[in-house]
């Protein structure tokens, strides 16, 4: 019997028709990060949202945020898919329109992220690019696997504004992207996700990818560690990203909780095949 993938177990819900590779409007053009009026505080025991919330979040163009394990990172990183397709009056071909929106939500919470931006992609991905690793012995404590750097040539300048960061994402996703339209080293640091996703190695690189097999869409999913708006610039954990998702109408989850949900899909795969 063949391996079950992770597009295998999509929901039905997210089965959608592709066009270009990518949803056939799935995704909404009308979301950007809205502070919460009103916020009201969870007084009770921690909790999670669903994964199936978060996935219909994530399908809808919105991102997620998402912890690792306690006592690995402990940290929460927030995750968005690279290519949202849009509906209405927007083409594919509609350039200005397609980054502005990945602007507006990747770096419009500047104050809550680290900083470092990053794609998280399939290998097979990166090799058709020919991006390579960084490094050729990875020393990093969990094993993050970072290639060297890129920025798109074409509509770009010097790289670092949201703008071409956005772009450079989106086309990197673009199947009708190829090795020549990016230049090495760039301003977006991708990453290479392990075959067998969150099942294989627990870390939000895998989840970034597993998110979009999970919703349909190419694989790419941008992510950045998110940060407390102190002096110091601190780590948020646990609490700290619950609220930050609270303030922002943001689904949080957790890598292992993806874990298991996809776990649970394929067993029920294999019993009804």
């Amino acid at each position: 019997m063949p391996a079950t993938t992770v597009q295998d177990s999509v929901p039905e819900h997210h089965r959608l028709a592709k066009m270009n590779g990518a949803n056939n409007g799935s995704i909404s053009p009308a979301w950007i990060p809205t502070q919460v009026e009103d916020v009201t505080l969870r007084t009770t025991e921690f909790s999670f949202d669903t994964v199936e919330d978060a996935l219909n979040a994530f399908a809808r163009g919105e991102a997620i945020v998402v912890m690792d394990d306690e006592r690995r990172e402990n940290e929460g990183d927030l995750i968005i898919s690279a290519s949202p397709l849009f509906r209405g009056g927007h083409g594919m071909d509609d350039q200005a329109y397609q980054v502005r929106v990945l602007c507006t939500h990747a770096f419009r919470l500047h104050v809550y992220f680290s900083g470092y931006i990053c794609i998280s992609l399939p290998e097979e991905r990166l090799n058709e690019l020919e991006i390579p690793m960084m490094v050729p012995e990875n020393q990093e404590r969990h094993k993050t696997a970072y290639t060297i750097t890129v920025d798109y040539k074409h509509g770009t300048t010097t790289g670092i504004s949201a703008h071409d960061r956005s772009l450079t994402v989106r086309k990197l996703v673009d199947p009708t992207s190829t090795a020549s339209d990016f230049s090495r080293p760039g301003h977006m640091v991708p990453l290479r996700a392990q075959n067998g996703g969150v099942l294989e190695r627990r870390g939000h690189t895998e989840t970034g990818v597993d998110l979009c097999a999970l919703t349909n869409q190419p694989l790419g999913g941008v992510l950045c560690e998110l940060v407390n708006d102190d002096a110091l610039g601190t780590m948020a954990r646990r609490d700290d990203c619950r609220s930050f998702a609270n303030r922002w109408g943001l689904k949080m989850i957790s890598v292992d909780m993806l874990a298991q949900y996809r776990k649970a899909m394929e067993s029920r795969s294999t019993v009804t095949s």
